[in-house]
């Protein structure tokens, strides 16, 4: 067990014929008592200021840690919020290549549909010519038909105005 001040100062030495002055042991061991209580002194000093560095050092290594942690989570959520974006990103382009698909699907039918309609108009307007061609020789016909002279004939015996007309048409 180490020595105490107060154990030093205690000290009692055996007294001998030819021994060592007293009072200058007395004052060597004072001064020794006095470097000693200095040293346990600061030794306690140096202690108490190791236990609160220890402690700032737990608490730095704790916010280091949790420094770590949150970093580590922060990198995660990040990579995990770009997976998100891009498989959103993805889903949106696969949706808009749908609506394109349908969109060019939809003018492509229209498109036929048109053609389809505008072919039959062409052929309903072929068949109207013919038949307008075909109705105004037929009219042509029977204008220069013998049968239009006799109906001319007819019509002016009944109504002697007709005659006139008749008349200023030839003319022209």
């Amino acid at each position: 067990m180490p020595l105490s001040p107060l154990d030093i100062h205690n000290k009692e030495f055996g007294r001998s014929f030819r021994g060592y002055d007293e009072d200058e042991v007395d004052d060597f061991l004072e001064r020794i008592i006095q470097d000693y209580e200095g040293l346990i002194r600061q030794n306690k000093d140096l202690e108490d200021k190791i236990e609160m560095l220890t402690e700032k050092l737990k608490h730095f290594t704790n916010i280091e840690e949790s420094l770590s942690k949150s970093i580590i989570i922060a990198q995660e959520t990040a990579e995990e919020v770009k997976t998100n974006a891009r498989k959103e990103a993805q889903l949106i382009i696969k949706e808009a290549e749908k609506n394109a698909d349908r969109i060019v699907s939809e003018a492509l039918n229209k498109s036929r549909k048109m053609a389809l309609e505008v072919e039959e108009v062409q052929k309903h307007a072929a068949i109207f010519r013919a038949r307008f061609r075909s109705l105004i020789q037929a009219q042509l016909e029977m204008l220069e038909s013998g049968e239009w002279e006799s109906f001319d004939r007819e019509l002016t015996l009944r109504d002697p105005s007709f005659k006139e007309v008749a008349r200023s048409e030839s003319a022209l």
